[in-house]
């Protein structure tokens, strides 16, 4: 038997009034509006400074709002009235995806797959493109997870939420679909039952506006569909009528778009709010009727039991449906992996998952840290939550009543399908910027559109002597906020795997590695770890085959040097060296294919040693792009003695991964102001340099082997 969330774990979250983000809650529950982790809100802003989009279905709540909140009408919106668009447009397509034989004996394909409504930040003011503190969530485990609910809403500052761009294109990056939030909030928490009608609402035709527009919203800005939760109780069954009608009109639109609609366990067909914690007879219009589907999954409230969940599998096959198109909620707001839950309900031991999950709040592995956390203790407590307690996805444990982590019940996946792929480590965020092993930028920053595609088994270490502690590590990096590390006693070799991949390789094909030591490590000879062939089976490690990468001395500094071996050639580093480029021809392997990536370490007589991975790329050969041209300043807005610029440009030709803007300084360096990947970026607060005449903003298209182009300038003049 599952613990329901309790009363006190919801409200310790409640911020005062009604200008707060939305939870999934019922009378009996007690519960209130939980808020996402971060700062408070500020009061005005920047006008300039854009934002996520919210709305109301239509009309607007009675009064004013508070400072930094503007009520919206979605049916008033137009995209040519949308002056933020440009910043908010997701563009990075979603990757397809596949599933490699898993890391261990328990992990399932093709059976419980996992959902997580994430609340990255209040609905109103939540930059769209990412802001200046490492303190962020940026999730990272998107291999476990098939739908990521944008969560938010609230009924002082909107109902509908739109995922901001830099969340999509993470989550895109890694095949993950992104959907939007539509919250019809309880009237205890300032719900109006006329905004459910206003959403449901015909027009003389008899059809529904609001659904064509949510479905224009969606396709518009990039993201894959919609969750619905209507908890606005006082309805009757005609309103549920409409609402059944309004949610197959929605999927049916939305479906020749390849969107996809969630629908939350609340409203049942006689238009009360009951939360049945099941599939049952009284929701099951909102899932499937006689004539078909009507919505592509169901969020099963957190009231379900075992024998619930059992029911509500067999209905769902009875509806000729997947029994894991129904997400069993389990709440992690309030107490992460120490969350009561009955897992044997979902997932039983040695017998079929019974239906899928979906995580409420799992940013918790952030908000639960103290003051002063880093980005390095969230990623670890990340990494806890989604791969276990040993942070080895092939021993993950979880069983009993314990945790259990979802690398120990559901297959990953992976999107290294194609060339070139290439990585630098980076999460997403970070106390510095760096550029070849430099910082471009002291200032800390998150934006999850320029994070890279990560190792999803964190961590699968083999060895047979003492296993080495590794982790994203932020105080140095070779490209972006940080670096892969390596740090133990290394008595025996140790393989750390990386990717699984389906990567062609043919007589062209090179690995580019880049490395180093912290000047305290021991000697490490490295090999690059390629399998030609899959795991022979779950939990066996994959057939690799060693190729000499070197031997790495401990140095002072970061230096670079690029050693091209031949195709099974071998190279060594000496101190002082520092950073090092390595390249390995594969086209001797013949297979094809590469089926993983790994590197194999071994140290020096048991010396403890710390090795950096700043960078890891696949390619046939090597392009730069284009630059992207007209670049213009479309909006300036001075305050303080600073300026804040808006700028736009035209899209590269060619492949481009994201675009970089910097500022040339009048010593001659470049600073480096942030990244996206769309065609339009805001700046905040430019100040003076010196005497310059203008700030020289440039804009630089990157490749996915990051490789830069030229830039294109503009200039501000002071």
């Amino acid at each position: 038997m599952n613990r329901q969330p309790s009363p006190v774990s919801r409200r310790r979250v409640l911020l005062a009034g009604a200008g707060t983000a939305a939870a999934l809650l019922g009378p009996s529950l007690g519960g209130g509006a939980a808020v996402a982790t971060g700062p408070p809100r500020a009061g005005a802003a920047d006008p300039l400074q854009p934002c996520a989009s919210y709305w109301f279905p239509d009309s607007l709540p009675s009064g004013t709002p508070d400072d930094g909140i503007t009520w919206r009408s979605l049916a008033a919106w137009t995209p040519g009235t949308d002056r933020d668009l440009p910043f908010n447009t997701a563009t990075v397509p979603l990757a397809e995806r596949f599933t490699p034989a898993p890391a261990n004996t328990t992990a399932r394909a093709g059976q419980a797959r996992i959902s997580a409504l994430a609340a990255f930040d209040h609905t109103a003011g939540n930059p769209s493109q990412g802001s200046a503190t490492a303190d962020y969530y940026a999730p990272t485990h998107w291999a476990y997870l098939d739908e990521l609910v944008f969560w938010g809403g609230s009924s002082g500052e909107g109902l509908i939420l739109a995922p901001n761009a830099p969340v999509v294109d993470a989550a895109h990056r890694n095949g993950v679909p992104v959907l939007g939030t539509v919250f019809l909030p309880p009237v205890a928490y300032g719900g109006q039952l006329r905004w459910t009608r206003d959403l449901v609402r015909r027009d003389a035709a008899g059809r529904f506006p609001l659904a064509a527009k949510l479905v224009q919203v969606a396709r518009v800005y990039g993201f894959d569909g919609w969750f619905l939760n209507a908890e606005t109780g006082g309805g009757d069954a005609a309103l549920a009528a409409e609402m059944q009608a309004f949610l197959r009109a929605l999927r049916t639109a939305g479906a020749r778009h390849g969107l996809r609609i969630t629908w939350y366990d609340a409203m049942n067909r006689t238009g009360q709010v009951g939360w049945q914690g099941a599939l049952d007879e009284l929701n099951r219009p909102f899932f499937q009727d006689d004539t078909g589907p009507v919505t592509d999954s169901m969020f099963l409230d957190f009231r379900w039991t075992a024998g619930r969940l059992a029911d509500s599998g067999r209905l769902a096959q009875e509806l000729g449906r997947s029994r894991y198109e129904l997400w069993a909620g389990v709440d992690v707001e309030s107490a992460g992996w120490d969350s009561a839950t009955d897992w044997e309900a979902i997932l039983p031991t040695g017998r079929d998952h019974v239906v899928s999950y979906g995580f409420y709040r799992p940013e918790w592995t952030l908000s639960h840290l103290p003051a002063g956390r880093t980005p390095g203790q969230f990623h670890a407590a990340d990494d806890r939550f989604w791969c276990g307690e040993g942070l080895d996805p092939a021993g993950p444990g979880g069983t009993g009543d314990g945790w259990r982590a979802p690398a120990s019940a559901v297959a990953d996946r992976s999107t290294l399908t194609a060339l070139p792929f290439a990585t630098t480590f980076n999460t997403g965020h970070g106390l510095r910027w760096y550029e070849n092993g430099a910082a471009a930028s002291d200032t800390p920053w998150n934006h999850l559109g320029l994070q890279d595609r990560l190792p999803p088994r964190r961590w699968a270490v083999r060895t047979e002597g003492r296993r080495p502690e590794v982790s994203f590590d932020f105080a140095d990096a070779w490209r972006g906020g940080s670096s892969l590390l390596v740090r133990g006693a290394l008595d025996r070799p140790a393989t750390l795997e990386l990717f699984p991949a389906r990567l062609p390789a043919g007589a062209a094909t090179v690995l580019d590695l880049t490395h180093r030591l912290d000047p305290s490590s021991g000697p490490v000879t490295v090999e690059v770890a390629v399998a030609p062939r899959d795991a022979p089976a779950p939990g066996e490690p994959a057939p690799y085959v060693h190729l000499p990468a070197g031997t790495l001395e401990p140095g002072d500094g970061w230096r670079t040097v690029s050693l091209r071996l031949g195709s099974l050639g071998t190279g060594t580093l000496e101190p002082g060296d520092g950073w090092r480029t390595v390249s390995l021809r594969l086209g001797s392997l013949g297979t094809g294919t590469l089926h993983a990536l790994g590197v194999r370490l071994t140290g020096r007589d048991g010396a403890a040693v710390a090795w950096r991975l700043g960078a890891l790329a696949v390619r046939d050969s090597t392009a730069c792009p284009a630059a992207p041209g007209g670049l213009t300043i479309t909006g300036t807005a001075a305050a303080d003695g600073a300026t804040a610029v808006r700028l736009g440009w035209g899209r590269a030709t060619g492949p481009v991964r994201h675009y970089e803007v910097h500022r040339q300084l009048p010593d001659g360096r470049r600073e480096f102001l942030g990244g996206t990947c769309g065609t339009a970026y805001y700046v905040a607060g430019l100040r003076r340099a010196g005497h310059e005449p203008a700030a020289r903003l440039e804009v630089r298209a990157v490749h996915e082997l990051f490789t830069v182009s030229k830039p294109s300038t503009v200039q501000l003049p002071w």
